[in-house]
């Protein structure tokens, strides 16, 4: 299962129409150039797709459309997490998840919980399920640090619970997670600007937002990485860094939805309270990509 799950992960966006609605149309096209730019696995419903916004009608829509806009041709990871941990556990028994090859689930966030109450949050969601887990650690967005000891005792005592998504932004921290990893735990970056130093390190892959606009310059990266052609790779990821620092400059999916909506992949709408970038900083996407 790990080895279906390495390289390069793309945490899809939301599309929208400019009603707010979404927009199927634009979603089947995006999943058609994620996947035709060679990306190893689609993660349908991260946080990336402005879950927070989304009800649960909404979300089961998109995540039944992108296995049907898929057809098989890559693994399907699905996020359900939060910080209540019995509606997590109702997600996972009461969603259709045929299709989905992996659970992809956050820390909790705002109500801060200690070591312990991670560790038995998501024991609790290991138990509800069969499905492969992958944790997702960003305590910059959720206030809530998962540490290397607690992941480790999950790995160990719950089976399915097969890798984590690290954006601790914590070199030290990632290198003491991969020291200690058991065989076989699958490690991936959740920070695209960091990911080939992260690789260097031991990562195997990336959950990547800038996935959605540059997926063929981000496998190819990913790819070199993976086969230590660190030299080919640095100039990769040299070419692309300016345009991930863009896609941030203003928070996430902001960014991103105004680079795709200057490629015509989509409608620049978002859901409050995200807004679109401003048109400062919109300008300096339009000029990197008409430089790239």
């Amino acid at each position: 299962m790990t080895n279906r799950l390495k390289g390069t992960g793309v945490a899809l966006i939301t599309p929208f129409t400019p009603d707010g609605s979404i927009d199927f149309d634009a979603l089947e096209k995006l999943v058609n150039y994620v996947v035709k730019g060679g990306v190893d696995f689609l993660v349908a419903l991260g946080t990336t797709a402005e879950t927070p916004t989304l009800t649960s009608e909404e979300k089961q829509e998109i995540l039944a459309a992108v296995i049907r806009y898929n057809n098989d041709r890559v693994p399907v990871v699905c996020g359900i997490g939060g910080n209540n941990t019995a509606e997590v556990v109702h997600q996972l028994v009461s969603w259709d998840l045929r299709g989905v090859t992996a659970i992809l689930s956050v820390t909790p966030y705002y109500n801060k919980p200690t070591q312990e109450g991670l560790y038995q949050h998501y024991k609790t969601i290991a138990g509800a399920t069969s499905k492969p887990i992958l944790l997702y650690n960003v305590p910059g967005r959720t206030g809530s640090n998962i540490l290397p000891a607690t992941v480790l005792r999950l790995a160990t005592e719950c089976k399915n619970i097969i890798g984590i998504k690290d954006a601790c932004g914590s070199i030290p921290q990632c290198m003491e997670m991969l020291r200690e990893a058991p065989a076989n735990f699958l490690v991936l970056s959740g920070d695209d600007n960091l990911v080939l130093a992260q690789m260097a390190m031991g990562m195997e892959g990336v959950i990547s937002v800038a996935a959605n606009c540059f997926p063929k310059e981000m496998t190819e990266m990913v790819n070199l990485a993976m086969v230590n052609k660190y030299d080919k790779a640095r100039k990769a990821m040299y070419k692309l860094l300016e345009g991930i620092d863009l896609l941030f400059a203003e928070g996430n999916p902001a960014g991103v939805k105004c680079v795709l909506a200057h490629m015509n992949m989509c409608h620049n709408v978002l859901r409050l309270p995200v807004v679109p970038v401003s048109d400062a900083t919109s300008e300096k996407i339009a000029a990197y990509l008409k430089n790239m």
